[in-house]
């Protein structure tokens, strides 16, 4: 049964759309929320919508419309082993110890590593850079590259992984190590000097929707702390929020409390373009309008990821701290490279595992897929693939010799990282973690079935199996007239929008399609209009080979209502509404 358990009678009537989904709009208590709001504050409806539908009050627009981070950012002392992690890494740079840092191969890795390099080099020291071979090495610390890093190093800083690397932490022998990590901890912690995580299980969970890059800036602010308590100066913490906040929206993490505050401001950092990697990589992603946490998450994080995948395992976080805009120019271009080619290879990995997985059934509590040499660096993305076109917690797997390595990305109200943990703690997998949304595996090919099999038992018991198609959560309903450049431009200010805070999505109901054109190889450019004069322009992605395509290019003058998010659009200078339509339906589905 779909999570609104349907009692409600569906928005505008719409039962099941183009793209069989049921729309939902906003509850009584929101919407009269929202009324009452809009009334006391003078703001508009839609914007007051989307403030309701956040839990927002009267009371408090104003700070959350101007969310303060002093004001938001937590101690870092309330995270346990703060103290032990902050005062053994500003003893390493007191001392002139060499210090190393061993980080995942992803985005939430490169910008946590660069957060410590860039700050390390504001107080005239430096560190060495190591990041794992996602194929050779696999995720986290391994035996070999700890005890190699222990021989050269006096303290090895892991970010982004290390809570459940008992035995490389171990085989460091002669060097501390300091954990600074957000993935779900086991019953145990490993024999480090300290394991910074807000997903510890001694944990209360108030801050277990940072990523590593906020714990590694949480640990930053303690070490200045205490540099001021010595009557020193630290570095300038601010400038750092552009890795902050490049690391929490490639991971995922839910832009919530102090997840918000700091991509915001973050965002504003990066827009004075002082960052010379991220400057080189914004170009050559043809960024041409001011970042926003789509421009982070679809333009710059896969970017950053495609070495970690498919290249180098540490070139995009050897981008993110380069002060060389030639050098960075160079890496940002090859990255760009690694990029396109990283879509090909993930283009073929997708349609075989979309084939494979219908085979087994989208209705089942676990969808999934395996290959033979599916490469390691795109099964993550896929999986996420399958999760969108099902709506079930997917797990997709390249297989290579005796072993499998795999990726899987969960939907909200599902911890696969909790089971994907039960199975390894099983031992149905050769090792296994992450968190909540998404995780990874390893597994041997002799126990790909049990395993699978198992994990689908262990997310039905979760209600994995239940979950119906997805319903389309609309904020509420708008007319072309009134949706203006301000109007986008004041509900911004409700963002920045991301995992955990979507973006609103409204309804234009009783359309008229005015102008259709298909648009590269399956999108979908069109105008849409009242009657009444107003006009917009929209853009449906990926649409042309579905049944939204098909109905909308073959209107024969029928009228729909049209669901989607707004945007602003920047043609030579000039800015102008755009619809990124998500659904549509006839406007007489109405009863």
């Amino acid at each position: 049964m779909n999570e609104t358990q349907h009692t409600a009678r569906a928005f505008l009537g719409v039962e099941g759309s183009a793209n069989s989904r049921r729309w939902v709009g906003p509850s009584i208590e929101q919407d009269r929320a929202a009324q009452a709001m809009a009334q006391d504050t003078g703001l508009p409806l839609a914007l007051c919508h989307t403030l309701a539908r956040r839990g927002v009050v009267a009371e408090g627009v104003a700070a959350f419309l101007n969310p303060k981070l002093r004001d938001l950012l937590p101690d870092p002392r309330s995270l346990r082993d703060m103290d032990a992690a902050a005062g053994r890494f500003l003893a390493a740079v007191d001392a002139g110890e060499r210090i190393a840092i061993f980080a995942d191969y992803d985005v939430d890795g490169a910008t946590s590593a660069t957060l410590l390099i860039s700050w390390l080099r504001d107080m005239g020291r430096t560190a060495t850079l190591y990041i794992p071979d996602r194929i050779d090495e696999g995720y986290g610390p391994n035996d070999e590259a700890m005890a190699m890093l222990a021989r050269d190093h006096d303290l090895i800083v892991c970010v982004d992984c290390g809570t459940l690397s008992h035995g490389p932490i171990a085989a460091a022998v002669g060097a501390d190590v300091v954990v600074l990590d957000h993935h779900l901890g086991g019953e145990t912690l490993p024999d480090a000097v300290a394991v910074v995580n807000p997903n510890r299980q001694d944990e209360d969970g108030a801050l277990a929707h940072l990523c590593a890059a906020g714990v590694v800036f949480l640990m930053l602010i303690e070490v200045n702390r205490l540099l001021r308590v010595a009557g020193k100066k630290g570095p300038d913490l601010i400038a750092l929020l552009d890795l902050v906040a490049l690391g929490t929206v490639a991971d995922v993490a839910p832009l919530i409390g102090v997840n918000r505050a700091l991509v915001r401001q973050g965002l504003a950092v990066m827009a004075r373009r002082q960052r010379v990697g991220l400057v080189a990589l914004s170009d050559v992603a043809r960024m041409d309008s001011t970042p926003s946490s789509y421009h982070l998450g679809f333009l710059l994080g896969p970017r950053v990821n495609a070495g970690g995948r498919i290249g180098k395992a540490d070139l995009g976080a050897r981008l993110l701290a380069s002060t060389d805009p030639r050098e960075a120019q160079s890496m940002a271009q090859r990255l760009d490279e690694l990029n396109t080619e990283r879509r090909e290879i993930e283009a073929s990995v997708r349609e075989m595992a979309l084939a494979q997985a219908e085979a087994r059934g989208f209705d089942a509590p676990l969808v999934w897929a395996a290959g033979e040499g599916w490469h390691p660096g795109v099964v993550g993305i896929v999986a996420s693939r399958l999760k969108e076109v099902t709506n079930r917690p997917a797990v997709v797997i390249g297989l290579d010799g005796d072993e499998g390595k795999g990726s899987g990305r969960s939907v909200n109200g599902i911890d696969l990282g909790a089971a994907i943990q039960r199975l390894a703690s099983e031992g149905l997998l050769i090792k296994g973690g992450g968190h909540k949304m998404a995780a990874g595996l390893s597994v041997a090919r002799a126990q790909l079935e049990p395993a699978m099999a198992r994990l689908a038992q262990l997310l039905e018991k979760q209600g994995a199996g239940d979950i119906g198609p997805s319903d389309l959560k609309l904020d509420g309903v708008l007319m072309p007239g009134a949706a203006t450049v301000e109007l986008i431009e004041q509900i911004e200010q409700a963002g920045p929008f991301g995992a955990g805070a979507p973006a609103p999505r409204f309804a234009f109901p009783d359309c008229q399609i005015m102008f259709t054109k298909r648009v590269g190889a399956d999108h979908l450019k069109l105008s849409f209009g009242d009657g009444l004069g107003a006009r917009i322009d929209a853009i449906a992605f990926s649409s042309m080979d579905g049944p939204m395509g098909v109905m909308l290019t073959q209107h024969g003058g029928a009228r729909f209502h049209l669901a989607g998010r707004l945007e602003i659009n920047v043609w030579q200078g000039r800015q102008s509404v755009q619809l990124r339509l998500e659904d549509a339906a006839p406007a007489n589905s109405a009863p």
